[in-house]
């Protein structure tokens, strides 16, 4: 800097002795000089942007994986929103993202008090928790009827709006085996802004990671074209799981509530493989190793924004001890971001989006070729639950079927006898108790909850009376009665 000043006051009192004349011309060229001297000099300086990380705390639910509804309500699902509400309250920074509604709709009803609700209502207001998806559960893509995939979404959309006034805007489909082109459909149509996927066959995920082009827009239908397009964001090889591996411990990694027990909680609350908790002497280690991870994952993307889910199956059941050992992590890589190159920030999946969205690039379509099947390795192929439990799968069709026959039946009865001897009130809590039973069987078709749903679906179906309707219809209407939904 100081060899450009010199060599800009030589330049100026030359010129400006030999010709005074042309003094204002002189010295904007030497201005422009001064200019490219400092540019030239700082250029090979200047540091790279740093990479924003979306830290996303979530919990996946799975629905009736393994255990029933009522086992996974008690051994972590109740406590993972109870503690999740509470910690939130706490520090104005944390966020969390709530995914499906089956468990969240039974806390709301039967374990969340008075407080509880009035924070949750504070927090959907600040934008500090999100409603992903929205529907009852995160409906399997291969095996279920389009019919009850739309069911169980708009099932739990309508309690989301009824109770809080909101829609979720994305999609967060990280765990049904395989992505079909027919789910963005329905979620473009349905108002989602974004979708967001992850298992897809391992060979074509590594080729999208190498060529960047695990994000795209996403054209499922032939016939609606553009009308139904929608923004569609694939998860890396690390999936919707922190990854657990930390070259410093024995243990599994940013998993400080330890993994959920089954069928009670801990009597003294120490659970199986807790992570090592961040102190000083592993505080350092552990921001290396997730600002490392960072930054693979940044390699594998167009913008420099990277989402960074933290979390896993069965996960925030104690969220104390989650963000006890978090926050002070986050905080030390900002402090030393220039050493990490990278900034960590608490966030909800709306903000990545935006931030993806701000970043104005424009994106590879892809039509309506989908991802099944879904394989992991080679000659690991995930399709035999494509034809295992046939005979479930049956019954659960057959309970679909009722559904809509129940609904078609009473909305018509209704319709023409509104003073009928059948208690409106009565029959509409037994039409949505069927519902929510035959919106659990859209998730991955588990035995468990096959048989706890569809011994409900049958003891609703019959509370409902398709005898006494139909002879009821039968005897008083001349024409085929047309058949409604019921909504």
């Amino acid at each position: 800097l100081r060899k450009c000043c010199r060599s800009l006051r030589e330049v100026v009192a030359r010129y400006v002795q030999v010709t005074p004349h042309h003094r204002e011309m002189t010295l904007s060229c030497c201005l422009s000089f001064f200019i490219l001297q400092i540019v030239s000099i700082f250029s090979n300086n200047v540091a790279p942007d740093r990479i924003q990380t979306f830290v996303i705390p979530h919990s996946h639910m799975d629905v009736g994986w393994v255990y029933t509804v009522q086992e996974s309500m008690h051994a972590y699902a109740a406590n993972v929103y109870t503690s999740v509400t509470e910690e939130l309250m706490k520090e104005k920074h944390r966020k969390f993202i709530v995914v499906e509604q089956e468990f969240f709709r039974l806390w709301w009803d039967t374990v969340a008090t008075d407080k509880h609700k009035k924070q949750v209502g504070q927090l959907l207001k600040e934008g500090r928790l999100e409603f992903i998806i929205g529907g009852q559960v995160m409906h399997d893509e291969a095996v279920t009827d389009l019919e009850d995939q739309i069911l169980q979404l708009t099932e739990g959309h309508g309690f989301l709006y009824e109770t809080f006034g909101v829609r979720p805007q994305y999609s967060w489909h990280v765990d049904p085996f395989g992505a079909s082109a027919a789910t963005p459909v329905v979620f473009a149509l349905a108002g989602f802004n974004a979708h967001l996927i992850s298992r897809i066959d391992y060979d074509l995920k590594d080729d999208m990671q190498k060529k960047k082009k695990l994000q795209f827009v996403w054209r499922g239908s032939q016939s609606l074209g553009e009308q139904q397009e929608i923004f569609t964001h694939t998860m890396d090889q690390f999936s919707y799981c922190t990854p657990s591996y930390i070259p410093f411990s024995n243990r599994s990694g940013f998993y400080w509530n330890g993994v959920a027990l089954f069928p009670n909680p801990p009597e003294d609350g120490v659970y199986p493989n807790m992570s090592l908790p961040v102190t000083s002497d592993t505080l350092h280690s552990y921001a290396k190793t997730m600002a490392d991870n960072i930054k693979q994952r940044a390699a594998w993307f167009r913008t420099n924004h990277v989402l960074w889910p933290w979390g896993c199956d069965k996960q925030f059941f104690n969220s104390s001890v989650q963000f006890h050992n978090m926050d002070p992590l986050l905080d030390y890589i900002n402090q030393h971001s220039d050493e990490f190159g990278v900034t960590v920030q608490y966030a909800t999946l709306s903000e990545y989006f935006q931030a993806v969205h701000n970043a104005n690039l424009s994106w590879d379509v892809r039509n309506n070729q989908d991802f099944l099947p879904y394989s992991t390795d080679p000659f690991q192929a995930w399709t035999g639950f494509y034809a295992s439990r046939s005979v479930l799968k049956g019954v659960a069709r057959r309970a679909s079927s009722l559904l809509y026959a129940a609904e078609s039946l009473f909305t018509r009865y209704r319709s023409t006898y509104p003073d009928g001897p059948v208690p409106k009130d009565w029959a509409l809590q037994q039409l949505r108790s069927l519902r929510w039973a035959v919106s659990e069987v859209a998730t991955h078709f588990i035995v468990v909850i096959l048989f706890w749903c569809l011994t409900r679906c049958n003891a609703e179906i019959t509370n409902v009376s398709f005898v006494r309707f139909n002879i009821m219809m039968a005897s008083r209407e001349r024409s085929p009665p047309r058949l409604l939904t019921c909504m």
